[in-house]
């Protein structure tokens, strides 16, 4: 249960702000059909970060616990600095949807997705619990925590969070999750 809660709020916290949930709220924007926007992030948010959990579970049996500990403290560490620095979405690509608004959320946002902050912190809450389908679905509601509220609300809700305030205490979170598993 542990590892879905943290999973869950490490992600929902990490997504403030960042450029998938931008790209929510264009993509909510643009096509305003918030039920099939909403599907194309929950397939591709279960694809991307399956793979990446994978990716966490294999480095934890590959290495052994105690280099995976020092990995997953080191990790917490930089992605806490990492949320001191705000996203920006970059390239677009939303203003046709060709292939429908489903395939164009499921394909832009697991694209978006790759390398960015909330799938490096699936592969190191994998790696620190090593349970890909908890991982897997605590970050995956995290980021529905995260996102499916700017899909039906948009620009209302954007513009009253405090992005900042939201960003810094995230970066705290995984600061403390760094030094909690280097210290254990």
């Amino acid at each position: 249960m542990e590892a879905f809660l943290v999973s869950t709020g490490v992600v929902a916290l990490a997504e403030i702000g960042d450029k998938t949930q931008l790209l929510a709220l264009v993509l909510a924007a643009r096509f305003r059909r918030p039920l099939p926007i909403t599907a194309g992030i929950v397939l591709a948010t279960l694809a991307n970060h399956a793979l990446a959990a994978s990716l966490g579970a294999w480095v934890t049996g590959a290495l052994g616990p105690e280099a995976t500990r020092w990995i997953v403290g080191v990790s917490f560490l930089a992605i806490g600095a990492w949320m001191l620095v705000p996203d920006k979405l970059e390239g677009g690509g939303t203003d046709r949807a060709r292939f429908g608004v489903f395939v164009t959320t499921l394909v832009a946002f697991f694209l978006a997705e790759m390398g960015d902050k909330t799938q490096v912190a699936t592969v190191v809450l994998a790696a620190r619990y090593a349970s890909v389908p908890v991982i897997v679905a605590g970050t995956t509601l995290g980021m529905l925590l995260a996102n499916v509220p700017v899909v039906l609300l948009g620009d209302r809700l954007v513009r009253r969070l405090p992005v900042k305030t939201m960003h810094r205490a995230a970066a705290a979170v995984f600061v403390l999750l760094g030094a909690l598993a280097i210290a254990s």
